[in-house]
């Protein structure tokens, strides 16, 4: 029987985590790019009527939103492969996260365009800007340095829901670990670095967002 040192054991979950953070910044960038297409469909509709677009985005925040994120990785992994599309578990769980993240970073900027106070759009729309000069010159700006904070915090959970990838197949540090207890019948031991690595890769993002949000606290002062 062969012997794991400790050593041993934390090199290979090491190894494992480089794919956890990759695709974690999979699912944040995406998940980013397609959330800012979203919040410009949802605010492009005029202020106080319901439009089709706005309507979508609703509807697709909260299917998001309201189901778990175990589910969403199950349909992606076995529902993509029904358009006669061979997938595998790093598009499925790419896909999957980058849809939820999306779904939660368009409700965060919702949130924060929607602290930007309503004379600002009033303002710009009287020097005759179009919706595209209000977004760009007038509301972004303001909103993006309230957004950050939150925007960032937000990317320990999409570290932690990397996780939950193991499940189809993903080998991530949560998979990692378990095929490694596994081998060396010492789950308290490698469970204990698993947990120890989650937290050195959520911590510091935790403790930036938090420093952020004082810093931001401070000038609007």
């Amino acid at each position: 029987m062969v012997e794991f040192t400790l050593w041993d054991i934390f090199r290979n979950l090491l190894e494992a985590a480089r794919w956890t953070v990759l695709l974690s910044l999979i699912a944040f960038i995406g998940g980013g790019i397609v959330g800012l297409l979203l919040l410009v469909a949802r605010l492009s509709g005029a202020p106080g009527k319901k439009s089709f677009a706005g309507a979508f985005v609703g509807g697709y925040v909260q299917l998001f939103q309201g189901t778990p994120l175990l589910m969403q990785l199950f349909l992606a992994y076995f529902g993509i492969a029904l358009f006669g599309i061979k997938t595998s578990a790093w598009v499925a769980a790419s896909v999957a996260l980058t849809l939820y993240t999306s779904a939660f970073l368009t409700e965060i900027w919702r949130g924060c365009v929607a602290a930007i106070p309503k004379g600002q759009w009033e303002a710009s729309q009287s020097l005759a800007m179009s919706f595209r000069e209000q977004l760009q010159y007038i509301v972004l700006p303001q909103a993006i340095k309230i957004a950050i904070p939150p925007t960032v915090g937000f990317l320990v959970q999409v570290v932690k829901g990397t996780a939950l990838a193991s499940v189809i197949g993903f080998i991530e540090l949560t998979k990692a670990g378990t095929m490694i207890t596994n081998a060396t019948f010492k789950p308290f031991v490698v469970y204990s670095c698993v947990a120890l690595l989650y937290f050195a890769l959520c911590f510091p993002i935790s403790l930036y967002a938090k420093t952020l949000e004082k810093k931001i606290n401070a000038s609007h002062r």
